[in-house]
């Protein structure tokens, strides 16, 4: 009787039991996230894409409006940069994912990861792991390239720091669940990129990523104020510009209460969605 005991405690757990012990979860989301960042850096064509939107935008810009606002030390290029950091997080994580996954989804991918050991959790944690390194090198850049040419000055107090923490993690983990729930809407992997960039473009204009949008029609206000992009590029301006730019927005104020609430509930929202729509097989496939 006591073999049998022993013979029993020494078989492996159930399949079910391993997929959703935390630790082992935990343990294999780290490491897919690891994998997932070796990947997308080794793909010399999706870092362009993804690091040169902002970037690219930011020296054009730039270099066509050199103004500085009357009555201010602030320049239209310090602005862009502020702005543009919004459309850095959103290109790494809304953009980035909502193609990235739909390809993977056409592909087989994610059918196969489906079949294998791996807690379907530590897939997410993966992506996001390397959603958050991306992102903090895409934001490093902007605000080198802010600092040493259009003479941007960082926050000398820790105060504007906690702001700009909460608005990244935040903004980033909005954008992030929307862009795995957008990846269920292309059709195939060769509607992906038309199909998720489309709405992103759209949003940087009306969302202020570019300038504050103080010349929009209401209705477009309206709307720019219901997604995360909006929120994430005031409350950035408001880390880097101060409040001495706050009368160019439209409250006349940057409103971070309102930010903070509407970033969380694009964060619970944008989950709910990605439960609700995420495929691992295509929806035509067998």
């Amino acid at each position: 009787m006591s073999e049998v005991t022993v013979s029993q405690l020494d078989r492996p757990a159930p399949l079910p039991a391993l997929r959703n012990d935390p630790r082992r979860v935990l343990r294999v989301g780290l490491a897919r996230a690891v994998l997932e960042t070796k990947m997308f850096f080794r793909e010399k064509d999706q870092i362009a894409f993804v690091f040169s939107i902002a970037v690219v935008m930011l020296i054009i810009l730039a270099s066509i409006f050199t103004t500085q606002y009357r009555g201010t030390d602030i320049t239209v290029s310090q602005v862009y940069v502020a702005g543009l950091i919004g459309t850095g997080i959103t290109a790494v994580s809304f953009q980035n994912l909502g193609i990235s996954i739909a390809v993977e989804r056409d592909q087989g991918g994610l059918r196969r990861l489906a079949g294998t050991p791996m807690p379907p959790s530590a897939y997410f944690i993966g992506k996001v792991g390397s959603v958050l390194v991306v992102a903090v090198i895409q934001v490093a850049i902007l605000l080198v390239l802010g600092v040493v040419l259009y003479d941007l000055q960082l926050p000398a107090t820790i105060g504007p720091w906690l702001t700009f923490t909460w608005v990244f993690l935040l903004g980033l983990a909005a954008m992030t669940m929307l862009g795995i729930a957008a990846s269920s809407v292309p059709r195939s992997a060769r509607s992906a990129t038309a199909v998720i960039t489309l709405p992103f473009v759209v949003l940087q204009f009306i969302s202020g990523s570019f300038l504050p949008h103080t010349d929009l029609p209401d209705w477009l206000l309206n709307l720019s104020a219901i997604f995360p992009l909006k929120w994430i590029c005031q409350g950035m301006r408001s880390v880097f510009l101060g409040q001495e730019a706050a009368f160019m927005e439209i409250a006349g104020s940057y409103e971070l209460g309102k930010a903070f609430l509407v970033l969380a509930a694009w964060v619970v929202g944008g989950l709910v969605l990605c439960l609700l729509t995420f495929r691992w097989k295509d929806q035509h496939a067998g």
